[in-house]
């Protein structure tokens, strides 16, 4: 009998493991990198099919997108160079692989390895407050919520102090329909 026979499944395993690890550390996760695959989308369905495999008139194309982000989308456009104002330049590690077909999550996990904040970034969750339990809120949310409303809780420490607070302004600021 050969000995080697015996340690084909145990080879296979190993291979199967180092597979799986590799995917898992080069594969975006669920909801990892959400600003940069929807920016990258947006771009995609402004792009006319003859601009789609030009890498200069897709960078062109994403700068004119940027002048009209916001928030998030504006912070993606800055770290990538899409702005007058961006200290980086590596739009081309986006439009080049654009203009090959690559899926924005592909771009985008290629962009995480020149600069991993690009995948930090998040969209801002609304919160809905008039059918969110508050005390289910975290506190960062609940300054969130003041903070939009151009509101303070002075010597607010506890979060029932802003719980309070945001209950006291909820009139003023949040309409009943009818």
């Amino acid at each position: 009998m050969n000995p080697m026979s015996n340690s084909w499944p145990l080879l296979w395993l190993t291979i199967l493991l180092v597979c799986q690890l590799w995917r898992s550390t080069h594969c975006l996760r669920e909801g990892q990198c959400e600003v940069c695959v929807g920016v990258i989308n947006k771009l995609i369905n402004r792009l006319e099919d003859k601009e789609k495999s030009d890498h200069l008139l897709i960078e062109s194309k994403f700068k004119d997108l940027c002048l009209e982000s916001k928030k998030s989308e504006n912070r993606f456009c800055y770290y990538i160079g899409g702005l007058e104002e961006s200290a980086t330049k590596i739009l081309g590690e986006m439009s080049r692989p654009l203009s090959w077909g690559l899926p924005a999550d592909k771009v985008c996990e290629k962009l995480m390895k020149k600069d991993s904040q690009i995948c930090e970034l998040r969209y801002e969750k609304t919160i809905d407050l008039k059918s969110v339990d508050l005390k289910k809120l975290r506190v960062r949310d609940l300054k969130k919520v003041l903070n939009d409303w151009d509101e303070v809780c002075d010597g607010c420490i506890e979060k029932s102090e802003f719980i309070q607070r945001i209950e006291e302004l909820k009139p003023k600021y949040i309409r009943e329909e009818l």
